[in-house]
Formats: C-alpha cells, structure tokens, sequence
C-alpha cells in the first residue's frame, strides 16, 4: 500500500531528476550564425564578444566524419575546448541561446538507413551534452533532401523519413536527460520551401514534409532568402530576390501557407517565422538587401508600415508576433571590410528596438514556496519589473488557473480546491516560459 507520505516522497524524487525549463527563444530574436573558422574578409570574433543585439548564436558547423556511417563531429577553431564551453557558458548566462547547426553548404547528409541513423543521432547527443547546447539547427543543402512522389504529409523518401525519426529521438533524449525542451530551427534554401508551389520533386518542396512533421517542435523557421532564384508569392506573382516584395512575399508564405502537387503545406504560426538575409553584399552570392529596404519591407510585414512595393498582404493587419531576423553571418556582419560593422543588427534595432530578455540571473531569483503545498503557492519573481502571465496546468495539460499580475513580486494563488497530486506552474515573461513543478497535498 502506498502511503500518502510515500507519495509524496515518491513525486519529490520524480521532480528532482528534471529541472525547470524555460521553453522559448528570445523574442523578437536576432539570430546569426557564427562561423567557427577564420578567414581575412570575415574573421573568427569570440563567441563571447559577438554583439550583445544578437540573442540566438547558432554555430556552424557539426558535419560528418569522413568515412563514417554519419558521425557527427565538431571542434572549436581558435579556442580550447574548455574555453568555448566557458564562453557559451558565458553567453547563455546573458539570456542568449546557443545552438550547433548541422550540415551548411557544401555538405551532404543523406540518412539511408538504421545504423545510419543511430550513429547520427548518438553522435549528435555527445556534441549537445559536452558542450551544452540549447538547440539544434537543421542547414542540410545540396543533395542531401530530395523528394519524388508522395506527399508532404506521407512523404516516402527514405532520407526524409529517417532523419524525421532521428531528430525526434535527439530530441526526446535530451528531453529524458535533461528535463527540458531542446531548441530547433531549421534554415532551409528558398528552393526547398516556397519552390515547393513551383514543382514538388527534387529539391523543390523537400523540407516541407519535414517541417510539417517537425512542426510543433520547430522554434524558428528562417528560410534562406538569398541565393535564389526568383519564387513564386502565394499571390502567384513572381518575386526577386534583394526587393521589398520578395522578403514579403516569402514571408507571408509560410505562415500563410500553400498548395502544392505534394499536397497543402499548412503554415506555420508568425512568432516561428525569422527573415532570413546576408550580412552584406560579400556574405553571399545573391540576395543581399539594403537596410533601407529590409526595414521597409518588415514594417509592413509587421503590420505597422505602408506597403513597399506590388505584394499585398492577405493578412492586413500584418504579423506583429513575427519573431525576428536571421542572417548568414555574424562574422561578416562584424567585420567592416564589407559595409559597416554591425549594419545588420543595426536594421535589426531599428525594426524591433533592443531586443529583451531575462538573464539567467533573473530566472534563478524566482522562487516556488512552499513545495510540497496544501493551500496557497507563492511565486516570488525577484523584482517588480515583470509582467507575469501564471497558469496552473494538470498533468494531462489541462489549465486549471489563469493569473496575469502587473508588476508585482510576490503572486500567490489558492489550489486548495483541487484534489492531491502533481501539478505544473507556467510562468511567462516577456515571451519566455519557466516551468515549476508543484506537489499539491
């Protein structure tokens, strides 16, 4: 017979062997990848003096080891091992998040089988454990996806069904050992998203099963705009690349979503979408935009700006939750051999403002008491500075309670109307989520 002391007990160890975790990127975001690499017109910046505006650093790049059946590998260029993982250490502490992004250009990773699948996977949880990693980042390009019949809700290319079945076991490992959520974005080529309405074979169309399936998982969604051809708007207008109408266009197309021999991709929500561009005309072979036109082009995307060219929003309002911006790369942006440093987090700032967040010195202030509790739970938030939105959710996901509080730094609230047993306290702030875990007696 189990006790309800031991029940408790019980929940307390269960608990204790996952730690909170908040849930989402900063936001908006201003994501840019970090060349692990030094070369003369770019070169390697420090992780931990890449410009403060820039809250998500995704690393370029894990990619296999030659002659393994997809190993993955990656090792820091210009530090230690032991210093980049003080540095991502460092950032993170900042409220930045850190992903490896796996694959780029030029490189092939094609999953045709288990073992390959398995030596992706156990090779990719190694780099994510050792050098602690918040996300993941999908970049494969070239050969490495490809459809040729089916549909992007059934696709039946083996590489695509595996490595749909890979990311889902990297993520649901690091969820077992971790506690928490790990981040996922994917840069796709515009060929392989939007090309999707222009033809579904080959490299068009070819992520579009993965982010379907992927979808409740995917945190940022930051489609290449650049190195492209011309694409199709769901308007069926035309649209180039480097001009209001084709960051618009190609906005707008994945959230609203379009048709497709393959199927209708449905879109994806806004705050998951960032426009992807190059830092500066070098950064890229195509497809770079001036600031000018890209804040044109985002405050009308936004909903808070005049239409910049011949695309017209189906959505008038626009879509102020959009999460933010990409850009290949951070190096290219910081150096100045190129346009002036920094330019496109400059655009970035102009658009969004500084972008906000909690550092991880403020999530650790707040506190959860009493646990376990009978009757009322206090949430302490450490400052007065925050508007808080609180639920009490069940075990099945059910939200029980809601509270907003405006502003103050001690919350409480009464469960003494629900029954014993475990329950979750969802915090939200400035578009973060904290997760407490909560024993009702």
């Amino acid at each position: 017979m189990i006790t309800p002391l031991r029940f408790i007990l019980f929940c307390m160890v269960v608990f204790a062997a996952f730690t909170p975790a908040r849930a989402q990127v900063p936001s908006p975001a201003l994501i840019g990848y970090f060349h692990n690499w030094n070369t003369t017109n770019a070169p390697y910046v420090q992780l931990d003096q890449v410009d403060d505006r820039y809250n998500v650093i995704e690393v370029a790049f894990a990619v296999p080891q030659s002659g393994t059946d997809y190993q993955m590998t990656f090792s820091p260029n210009g530090v230690s091992k032991a210093q980049f993982i003080s540095q991502i250490q460092t950032v993170q502490s900042q409220g930045k998040k850190v992903f490896i992004s796996m694959g780029g250009g030029g490189t092939t990773v094609k999953l045709d089988n288990q073992v390959e699948r398995d030596s992706f996977v156990s090779s990719m949880i190694r780099i994510i454990n050792t050098y602690g990693f918040d996300g993941i980042d999908i970049d494969f390009e070239g050969s490495s996806l490809a459809v040729a019949g089916g549909t992007i809700a059934s696709p039946i290319e083996i590489p695509i069904i595996i490595l749909i079945d890979a990311i889902r076991q990297i993520m649901q490992i690091h969820r077992i050992q971790h506690g928490k959520k790990l981040m996922l974005s994917m840069a796709p080529e515009t060929a392989f998203v939007q090309g999707g309405q222009s033809n579904y074979s080959g490299a068009w169309g070819a992520y579009l099963p993965i982010i379907d399936a992927l979808r409740d998982s995917i945190d940022i969604l930051q489609v290449q705009l650049y190195n492209s051809g011309t694409m199709y708007g769901i308007d069926r207008g035309i649209y180039t690349q480097g001009t209001a109408d084709f960051l618009v266009a190609m906005g707008e197309a994945v959230i609203q979503g379009f048709n497709t021999i393959g199927g209708h991709f449905a879109g994806l929500p806004a705050n998951k979408i960032a426009i992807g561009l190059p830092a500066c005309p070098s950064a890229a072979g195509g497809g770079y935009t001036s600031p000018s036109v890209v804040q044109s082009a985002l405050e009308y995307l936004l909903g808070r700006g005049p239409q910049p060219g011949q695309y017209r929003l189906f959505n008038p309002n626009g879509y102020p939750d959009l999460r933010g911006m990409m850009t290949w790369s951070i190096n290219w942006d910081a150096s100045s051999s190129c346009t002036s440093a920094y330019e496109y987090a400059d655009v970035f700032e102009a658009v969004f403002g500084e972008p906000a967040g909690l550092t991880e010195t403020d999530w650790n202030r707040m506190k959860m008491y009493p646990n376990p509790v009978q009757d009322i739970v206090n949430l302490s938030l450490g400052s007065s500075n925050y508007q808080a939105d609180i639920q009490l959710v069940d075990m099945n996901g059910k939200i029980l309670l809601n509270r907003s509080s405006d502003y103050q730094e001690k919350i409480s609230m009464d469960i003494s109307g629900f029954p014993a047993g475990m329950y979750m306290l969802r915090l939200g702030i400035e578009g973060e989520v904290h997760f407490f875990r909560l024993i009702k007696i």
